[in-house]
Parts: C-alpha cells; structure tokens; sequence
C-alpha cells in the first residue's frame, strides 16, 4: 500500500517541535502553499528548501522541503479505533491468508455469538476470507489470525508506517525519517 506523492507539487515534510514526523502513514507532509502560510504565521521553522522558488513583484522566497513546528504537538496516546488504522496495524494484510487485496474488516468472535466491535476482536480480513468464516468461531472455521487482534499504540501504528513509504522521498527529508535505523559502518 503506497501514497503517491507527487514531487512536481514540491511537498513539505512536517516535524513535530522534537523533529520527528506528526505521522509516518500517511506521511505528514504540507503541500507548498501550506507550508509557506505557516512561515509567515510564524509556526514553523524552515529547516531545508528546494531549488524553486515562489516570487512576487516584490518578494522572493525558496519553497520549503521540510518544516518544524515551533509548537510540540502531543500526539494521542491511544490511536482512534478506525477501519484505516486496524489496516495498518496488520500491516494491510488478511490475518488469515496474508493477501492485500479486497480488505474488510473480520470480528474474531462473531458478533452474532456476543463479539464486540473493539481492538481486541476486529482483525484485516480479505473478502473472500470473511466470507469463509462467516458466523463461525475461528477454531470451527479452522481460521485463526496470524496474530492476536491487540490495541496498538501510537509508536506500534508509526512502526508499521515506516514499512509503506509513499512513492516518492525527497532527499531532504531522509535524514528526518528513520533516523532510529541502525547506521552502516563506513
């Protein structure tokens, strides 16, 4: 699963106040008219820009490749209990069969036999998976999810992120993203 992102719109990556992305899916990024509001809001610190520029008859600036906001940010504790973010908690892949095509959403425990619709019992299923399963508990189906269905954090939903980078990186923002990876001796 890959945003696209378009380069020729010239992007701006967003760093919370301690320089790490508000988000890593989708990938927290400003278009240029954005980020150029925000400067002169005075919001954000402009920390590399791009060759082009945006001009006026009277003014002139380079557009902004990555920004900082002045002001952290406090990311929520707990991610909101969404059909986007049970997607990327599994990693956008059918806990039963491991495919990334025609994703829904499966109750574990049929709701229909007392399941509720929370964290712990929804789990990314294909259709035809679901389908399968139906009503049935998963060891009568002989269906049982890869992992157990869990309510992730905020650092577990960043994690996953980082493995759908969109289609495009501009090399600005590489040293804000994934400066937790391990460095190559040199």
């Amino acid at each position: 699963m890959t945003i696209a992102v378009s380069p020729d719109l010239s992007p701006a990556l967003v760093l919370n106040a301690d320089f790490r992305p508000l988000s890593y899916y989708p990938l927290s990024l400003w278009s240029w008219q954005d980020a150029i509001k925000a400067v002169f809001l005075d919001r954000v610190t402009i920390l590399a820009e791009y060759d082009r520029a945006v001009r006026s008859p009277t003014f002139s600036m380079r557009l902004p490749s990555v920004v900082c906001l002045k002001s952290y940010v406090k990311p929520a504790r707990h991610p909101a209990f969404t059909r986007f973010n049970v997607f990327l908690r599994d990693r956008f892949q059918c806990q039963y069969c491991g495919s990334p095509h025609e994703l829904t959403f499966d109750h574990v425990v049929p709701r229909s036999k007392g399941g509720l619709t929370t964290w712990e019992n929804v789990v990314a299923a294909c259709s035809p998976c679901n389908l399968k399963k139906g009503g049935l508990m998963p060891k009568a189906a002989g269906m049982i999810p890869h992992q157990t269905p869990y309510q992730p954090t905020v650092h577990d939903l960043h994690n996953n992120g980082r493995l759908f980078p969109p289609n495009y990186l501009h090399e600005s923002w590489l040293d804000y993203l994934y400066w937790d990876s391990e460095l190559d001796p040199e």
